[in-house]
């Protein structure tokens, strides 16, 4: 019994002694949780005036999408042919004195005007009747995707916008993915209407979102273009709409069955996937704006989690883009008419800042996106709404960050009450 005894001793030091070492030599190290509902300690906003400054020469069309790079430049993607023939559905009348920008303009963390190219096609590609999403991975290559399918979206009347477009920073084309004018479905892998794109360094692929003729993610490798996987909401195989099996028959003679049935089967599939997100710890993040959801994955589409926005108001627009903190705490997940600020591991909605003012059919907030220095940065897709005035009519603004508000202890309150004399 003794030398029992000694030996579990001995192995219990063991252990001890292991744990005790790996606190110094090497532990893995987690990032401070962001705080819960109540607690305070949320990032602070406020809106630069004139940010970008675009050269007077040009003016901005509606902004698409915006993207930050490793260097902290912002990329921004908008629509020249909106300003010669304004906003669909018109908001105001066309500039017809005024030259568009570039499609693709680089600025710095302060405005200021870098470089800027695109809107013709070349050989090997088209360039988008639509723009929607762009993204510069680490090795300085900038994605862009358009989202004209046949007639809806497409005001230059081009064959359907089936690609996404590799390019160098300088804007040489270096590939293209798809090829544009085919038709097709969720069953094979020609693009309709994606709406976003964003590269994974870990295995070389391109992630994009394919949503407004299809309802997926799909998945390409990044130099060859080859699709490797897709999927759906809660991983399911993607469906065209008329392969979803009818909704379910009820059981009972009731009508909330026949209801709540539908909107399942609804919800088994993306609406409306608008935007595409990947975390330095390998999660996934749609914005499926039709359901006004954010759903989490692995690399792989297992579904994690998900978290609804907006069920308590009659704005259409939710969930349409997502961005990450820098320390990747939060969540900014951009909705109309605000942005929602959101614990990244819990996803519970913590806050919110509004947006500036817009016409409903092309609210603020198309796209989002944060640079390492934790500001936010939002593309607008309407340029001639009541915003002209305060910001120029450019199709993209900046929030700098302005620190934390005060935290709070959970659950405990300012002011205490005296219930000696309470009667009870």
């Amino acid at each position: 019994m003794k030398r029992g005894a000694g030996l579990i001793g001995r192995i219990l030091f063991l252990v001890a002694l292991v744990m005790t070492a790996s606190v110094f030599l090497g532990a893995p190290y987690r990032s401070p949780e962001a705080p819960h509902i109540g607690e305070g300690g949320l990032p602070q906003f406020e809106m630069v005036q004139g940010w970008p400054k675009v050269p007077s020469k040009w003016k901005m069309g509606s902004g698409s999408d915006i993207a930050a790079d490793s260097e902290g430049n912002l990329w921004v993607l908008s629509r020249p042919h909106t300003v010669k023939f304004g906003a669909s559905p018109p908001t105001g009348p066309p500039d017809l004195t005024a030259t568009p920008a570039p499609p693709v303009m680089e600025f710095d963390n302060k405005g200021n005007f870098i470089r800027g190219w695109g809107g013709d096609s070349g050989p090997g590609y088209q360039w988008p009747s639509n723009e929607h999403g762009i993204t510069v991975d680490e090795k300085g290559f900038v994605w862009i995707t358009g989202n004209a399918d046949g007639e809806q979206n497409n005001p230059a009347h081009l064959p359907n916008d089936n690609q996404v477009l590799k390019f160098t920073k300088e804007g040489k084309f270096v590939m293209a993915i798809g090829k544009s004018g085919q038709t097709g479905g969720n069953s094979n892998d020609v693009l309709k209407g994606a709406t976003g794109v964003r590269y994974y360094a870990k295995r070389n692929e391109v992630f994009v979102s394919d949503g407004y003729g299809n309802s997926r993610i799909i998945v390409f490798d990044a130099d060859t273009g080859k699709m490797k996987r897709m999927w759906s909401a809660y991983g399911n195989k993607p469906l065209d709409r008329d392969q979803r099996p009818p909704a379910a028959k009820p059981r009972f003679e009731l009508w909330v069955c026949p209801l709540v049935c539908g909107i399942w089967q609804t919800f088994q599939q993306f609406e409306l996937p608008h935007d595409v997100l990947i975390s330095s710890d390998d999660l996934v993040y749609v914005s499926d704006r039709g359901n006004k959801r954010l759903q989490v994955f692995t690399v792989d589409g297992k579904f994690i989690a998900e978290q609804y926005f907006g069920l308590d108001n009659y704005y259409p627009y939710q969930a349409r883009s997502v961005a990450l903190s820098p320390d990747e705490r939060f969540l900014y997940v951009a909705g109309t008419p605000v942005v929602y600020i959101v614990n990244r591991r819990t996803l519970e909605i913590l806050g919110s800042f509004t947006l500036p003012p817009g016409s409903e059919e092309h609210p603020p907030g198309h796209k989002i996106a944060t640079d390492k220095f934790g500001n936010i940065y939002l593309s607008k897709a309407d340029v001639t709404g009541p915003d002209i005035a305060k910001n120029g009519g450019v199709g993209a603004y900046k929030f700098a960050f302005k620190g934390y508000s005060p935290k709070t202890l959970c659950c405990q309150t300012t002011k205490s009450y005296d219930t000696s004399n309470s009667g009870h």
